[in-house]
């Protein structure tokens, strides 16, 4: 911090607010959340006054500076606005208003999610990390910061909310850039595939398999050690992975494999929830079971190549079909049935590999562009905190 800025314990500009609610029972009301390292506020479900019984609330309104006091420590610090009119928060919350003669409660919460300022929430917040880490009310109103003049507080705000506002910004084109590239990729895909049906007719995934099935419909007994047990978050980036995942015992696995027995080349397809209709080849001689959310497509191997299944599987040829045909809303899910009648544009093998030697060329290219997102991602990243560094610093 800029050593010229007067040093000011916090209890002297910063007044704390008990607005404490007297909820009713039939009465709606409105939460709030506050994100950890600074990612403002968020709104959650309407709650009555009865299913929130004794909890003691907050009325939270606009202008006040709003921290969660058990995640203080990682920045969970916001101002509340005018979408917040009305709202209320925790008992774990703690609101103050700033003296407006001395301080804007806008510099309070770039203060908080620096450097400087996280290590005040952090020596205010004894204990270990988690919820045994609740900041003391004491302490952090007893801590003495740097408090500039009011104009300098005002031209620091407005430089870091700059330069935050266009990292936002390339934040959201960086994820519209990477939502249509993949839909740019399904959509060509599906163009191909369509164009391949027109020339040379199609058949069904069913008569092209030996047999397509699911996972156990029942919940298997995990163990520490065992036979991998794969869900659809191990498959759903095109890639089989056996990070994160959980274990059956070995004569679980001989009873599921009986049903449904993953092999080397065979096809791994997701159908239940938000993440259904995403194809993964098996590319492993690892033994596994999989999950019921997760079908095997076993197909004839002198038909269909399985590479070439995947790419199909993925084109908006299959997934507009599969969005069609979907069930379900709450949880929506393809079932077996319907994913054995998907229409299967089918050239010889010979041709299908040459097919997909041409689309890993374009996919190689989508993941050069993803790396490069995933590049100036961490570069965004490292560009506010940086800011944050210099304005506290006093050399903004």
């Amino acid at each position: 911090m800029s050593a010229d800025w007067p040093r000011v314990p916090l209890g002297e500009v910063l007044k704390l607010q008990r607005r404490w609610v007297k909820l009713e029972p039939t009465e709606t009301y409105f939460e709030i959340g506050v994100r950890s390292f600074g990612n403002g506020i968020f709104h959650k479900a309407p709650v009555t006054g009865q299913s929130l019984g004794d909890k003691r609330v907050l009325a939270i309104e606009p202008g006040d500076l709003v921290l969660n006091n058990v995640f203080a420590w990682e920045g969970a610090v916001a101002v509340a606005g005018p979408a917040e009119a009305g709202k209320i928060g925790s008992h774990r919350f703690v609101t103050s208003t700033p003296d407006q003669n001395r301080c804007t409660t806008a510099f309070f919460r770039w203060f908080f999610v620096s450097e400087p300022g996280l290590d005040v929430l952090r020596r205010a917040s004894p204990g270990s990390a988690g919820r045994n880490r609740t900041l003391n009310l004491d302490q952090f109103f007893a801590a003495a910061v740097p408090l500039p003049p009011l104009t300098e507080q005002r031209r620091i705000v407005a430089r870091v909310e700059a330069v935050a506002g266009r990292v936002a910004e390339a934040r959201r084109l960086r994820e519209e850039a990477k939502k249509e590239a993949t839909a740019l990729l399904a959509a060509s895909l599906g163009r191909f595939f369509e164009a391949a049906a027109m020339r040379i007719g199609t058949r069904t995934l069913g008569e092209l398999s030996v047999y397509i099935t699911d996972g156990p419909h029942v919940t298997p007994t995990y163990v520490l050690d065992g036979v991998p047990f794969v869900t659809v978050k191990n498959m759903v980036t095109g890639k089989l992975t056996f990070d994160d995942l959980k274990y059956i015992t070995p004569t679980d696995h001989a009873e599921f494999v009986k049903r449904c027995h993953p092999e080397r080349g065979d096809v791994l397809y997701s159908k239940d929830g938000a993440t259904r209709g995403w194809p993964c080849i098996v590319d492993t001689d690892r033994e596994f079971s999989i999950f019921v959310s997760v079908a095997l497509i076993k197909m004839k191997r002198d038909l269909l190549d399985g590479e070439y299944l995947c790419y199909v599987l993925r084109s908006s040829w299959i997934r507009d079909r599969m969005h069609t045909k979907s069930r379900g809303d709450m949880i929506p899910h393809i079932v077996l049935r319907e994913i054995k009648e998907f229409p299967i544009p089918l050239p010889p093998l010979p041709e299908q590999r040459r097919i997909v030697a041409h689309l890993d060329a374009l996919q190689a290219k989508v993941d050069a562009l993803r790396t490069l997102q995933a590049e100036t991602a961490a570069e965004l990243d490292a560009l506010l905190p940086a800011v944050l560094a210099k304005a506290f610093a006093g050399e903004l």
